[in-house]
């Protein structure tokens, strides 16, 4: 491809709302234009890298057995308000009405489609186990779209959906899907784990997600970096191994902390290891007020709290609720001396000698020690987010942290959807069965800005080959002003053309500068320079996107020296 031919249109300077470094390269770089809020088209060079996904992706899946299909966008509300996520679904879902005021949806996941395919169509066992998958369009109204096509209302998404006899076809189902997922992000050059996650909206039991490692991940990874285990943080379990609480030092002291609120702010003030004090927080559920408590340095995992039975629907308590039933003001809250229900998270059942608040504002209790200044706590559970340096819950090692960027999501559905919607089928004794489904989504957009997070430098974009617009660029000095050049350069395009290789030639009548700098930005994985100087000595200069300095290439070695690089990379 000659750029002469091409449309590119690359930035100086990002726009002001741009604020991850992969928002603003893909703007720069001319990847996408902005349309309205989370809404972008996807520019020819932006183009080039989906179309290039979505081909390894469409290889992997249909190696895996699954089949193509396409399912509308639109889709209607009868079947959402049968499985009862038309309210749930929430103002995430853009609703809209045709002509004659009959319900749609623009989908935002087809879940109910595919499920409603299946009853119609599936009626003998003989016909499991199937796997249906498409790649199309997605709407979802965030409330704040951001990060550009990160977060955007329209996306572009690979959804595959399985359809079992039993659990053990779909566990089997779903460990190919993983497998090829994993050869999926493996192929496409990213660096990135598989955690096991929560189900979400989507529902059903088991879930893994795949995420891209990157320092911008709004997720947090815990990881086990001497084994396989992986989760995200809020799923990760916080093991608490057995040990004895130390015994009582001191009698309990109600020391005057002003303006103290946080347990950092009195640590701090009291000259003690922050570990050594209680965070007690206030939550509403049922219409009774909970205490929950943990180590200071330790964070509240709501997850895990809202898979306590009677806590999963709990609320923070208003501050009104906490000076009713504490006496105090936030900050200040302890469990010592109130008849409060109280939760403890495993690692508090350690502690002793330590600091919580003394429900009176402005002081807290030190020295504090279980049954002797307060009982033991009514429940203790697991309920906050692991740190690096907790046990790997497999016995393996020590778990670390790190931050990733969600791009494949793998479910278990079971049959929460195919009871709901009654997909059944005729087993061997002419019974009817419910479907065993599995659900398998990949974010085919969200993709190339997960992968410019993870792959950048001070110059631009650092594509991986598998998914560079271009594998090669061909930049020349002096095209239109030296023959030698243009003879040089027409024979090499033609050549790395007719290899199949994707080549882009620069043949503006521009600066050198601007040329390399474009050409960096876009994330192109080689180049090559011909000029005068190089040619008179039969060298032509490369370089790779990674490399700090350039190599001079014999010419009559140039095309072979490409096309290993190509294989290897």
């Amino acid at each position: 491809m000659r750029v002469s031919q091409f449309f590119i249109s690359t930035l100086k300077e990002a726009p002001a709302e741009a604020e991850l470094i992969s928002h603003k390269l893909m703007l720069r770089a001319g990847l996408i234009k902005r349309l309205g809020s989370g809404l972008y088209t996807w520019m020819p060079l932006g183009l080039r890298i989906l179309r290039k996904i979505e081909n390894i992706v469409r290889d992997e899946m249909n190696k895996s057995g699954a089949i193509e299909v396409l399912m509308p966008a639109i889709q209607p509300a009868e079947l959402w308000q049968e499985t009862g996520r038309w309210e749930v679904f929430g103002p995430q879902m853009l609703k809209i009405k045709d002509r004659h005021e009959h319900a749609f949806c623009f989908g935002p996941t087809h879940e109910e489609i595919i499920t409603d395919i299946a009853r119609k169509e599936i009626k003998s066992y003989r016909q499991l186990p199937l796997t249906f998958y498409q790649i199309q369009t997605k709407f979802r109204d965030e409330i704040r779209p951001r990060f550009g096509v990160m977060r955007a209302r329209e996306f572009l998404m690979k959804d595959a959906y399985s359809f079992h006899t039993d659990e053990n076809s779909l566990m089997q189902t779903y460990q190919c899907m993983y497998e090829t997922y994993s050869r999926i992000f493996t192929r496409l050059g990213l660096k990135f784990r598989a955690v096991a996650a929560d189900t979400g909206a989507i529902g059903g039991s088991g879930s893994h997600e795949f995420h891209v490692l990157a320092e911008s991940g709004e997720d947090a990874i815990a990881f086990c970096p001497d084994s396989d285990y992986a989760a995200n943080i809020e799923l990760a379990t916080a093991l608490s191994a057995p040990q004895e609480r130390d015994k009582p030092e001191g009698v309990m002291l109600k020391i005057s902390t002003p303006n103290k609120k946080t347990c950092s702010e009195v640590a701090e003030f009291l000259e003690i290891p922050l570990k050594k004090t209680i965070k007690t927080l206030a939550i509403k559920a049922n219409n009774k007020i909970f205490l929950l408590l943990l180590r200071g340095d330790h964070q509240l995992n709501e997850l895990k709290v809202r898979k306590i039975p009677f806590l999963s629907e709990f609320q923070m308590a208003s501050e009104s609720d906490i000076l009713f039933e504490t006496g105090t003001v936030p900050g200040y809250i302890g469990p010592v001396g109130l008849d409060t229900c109280v939760i403890a998270d495993q690692t508090v059942m350690h502690m002793s000698n330590f600091v919580c608040g003394a429900n009176e504002e402005g002081f807290h209790l030190t020295q504090v020690n279980f049954d002797r200044d307060l009982p033991m706590p009514d429940y203790v559970f697991d309920i906050r987010n692991v740190v690096p340096g907790d046990d790997s819950p497999d016995g393996k090692g020590k778990l670390e942290i790190c931050r990733g960027i969600e791009v494949g999501h793998i479910f278990q559905l079971r049959t929460k959807y195919s009871e709901i919607m009654k997909a059944g089928y005729l087993d061997e004794s002419g019974q009817t069965q419910y479907m065993e489904m599995g659900c398998y989504g990949i974010g085919i957009s969200r993709i190339v800005a997960a992968a410019i997070e993870q792959n950048h430098d001070d110059h631009g974009i650092i594509f991986p080959t598998t998914m560079a617009p271009f594998q090669l660029t061909i930049v020349p000095i002096g095209l239109q002003k030296n023959s030698l050049v243009k003879e040089a350069v027409e024979k090499l395009y033609q050549l790395f053309s007719d290899a199949q290789i994707e080549v882009l030639l620069d043949d503006r009548d521009e600066r050198p500068g601007v040329m390399f700098a474009d050409m960096e930005l876009m994330g192109i994985p080689h180049r090559i320079v011909i000029g005068e100087r190089g040619l008179k000595q039969s060298t032509i200069e490369y370089q790779g996107r990674k490399d700090p300095a350039s190599l001079a290439i014999p010419i009559d070695e140039i095309f072979s020296f490409i096309t290993a690089k190509l294989c290897v990379n």
